[in-house]
């Protein structure tokens, strides 16, 4: 099973979307909360270079945004 992070802020709704997909499809994921968690904000930031959300990273894929279709692709589902 690949591995998949989200990190994400209260107020997304494209976090939203990717969450939802994601429970629709059964898939595991860690979430991480970048408006209150300054440490993992940073970690996002390196890894995707952008501030905005949602970042997803599948296995070492980071893919900022939600776009359907390409996330189901990564995820293989």
């Amino acid at each position: 099973m690949k591995k998949v992070s989200i990190y994400t802020t209260d107020t997304c709704t494209y976090c939203k979307m990717a969450k939802e997909l994601f429970n629709e499809y059964k898939v595991k994921y860690d979430e991480y909360n970048v408006g209150n968690d300054l440490e993992r904000r940073k970690e996002m930031i390196e890894k995707s270079g952008q501030m905005g959300v949602p970042v997803i990273v599948v296995d070492n894929e980071v893919m900022v945004g939600f776009d359907r279709d390409t996330l189901k692709e990564s995820l293989g589902v």
